[in-house]
């Protein structure tokens, strides 16, 4: 009889991860007004994003549809609409036109750690590292993640700071961190 017992218990938890892993293909999370959907690529999910058109236009802009199409996994550092207009007046016209192309690519790439951090990883770098972690970019470059009230602070090179305001995003191909500020390269 414990046998049985046994038996009907693995199954019923089997069946559970299941019904949980199936679950996890439908949407966990909205941005800017929008279903996220972890069986969806990073492009799939942001160009819904109403919070994020000026950064769908950057990766279509820069040629960076089908990189972030990729298997990866890639942890993106996601720049709001609203972070990108707090940008000097004419700065994302500038970085758009199609001869500053290279200059739209690093600060893009810049957002982007090859992997995938989600926050319990990105935590854990942060207590590991005494207070802050050192994360290598695609373009090359560092950012700097750090915890300071219960928020995870993104800093980019030159002192700026970004806080993550939706972490988590779980994509097919890596993981999206909200952002309220574009990070910029040296």
């Amino acid at each position: 009889m414990k046998t049985f017992k046994l038996s009907t218990l693995v199954v019923a938890a089997v069946m559970s991860v299941s019904a949980l892993s199936a679950a996890s293909a439908f949407a966990q999370v909205t941005v800017g007004g929008a279903p996220m959907y972890a069986n969806k690529d990073i492009i799939d999910n942001a160009v819904n994003s109403k919070d994020h058109t000026t950064l769908v236009a950057a990766v279509k802009a820069a040629g960076l549809v089908e990189t972030l199409k990729g298997p990866g996994p890639f942890t993106v550092f996601a720049p709001t609409n609203a972070a990108f207009a707090a940008l000097p007046a004419g700065t994302v016209d500038t970085l758009l036109k199609p001869e500053n192309k290279p200059a739209l690519t690093k600060v893009l790439t810049y957002h982007v750690v090859a992997g995938k951090m989600d926050a319990a990883a990105l935590g854990k770098a942060v207590m590991d590292g005494g207070g802050k972690a050192m994360l290598k970019t695609v373009s090359g470059g560092t950012l700097t993640a750090t915890a300071s009230g219960g928020n995870v602070m993104v800093m980019d090179e030159s002192g700026g700071t970004a806080k993550v305001t939706i972490a988590d995003v779980v994509q097919s191909n890596g993981v999206i961190h909200v952002v309220d500020k574009v990070l910029l390269p040296k």
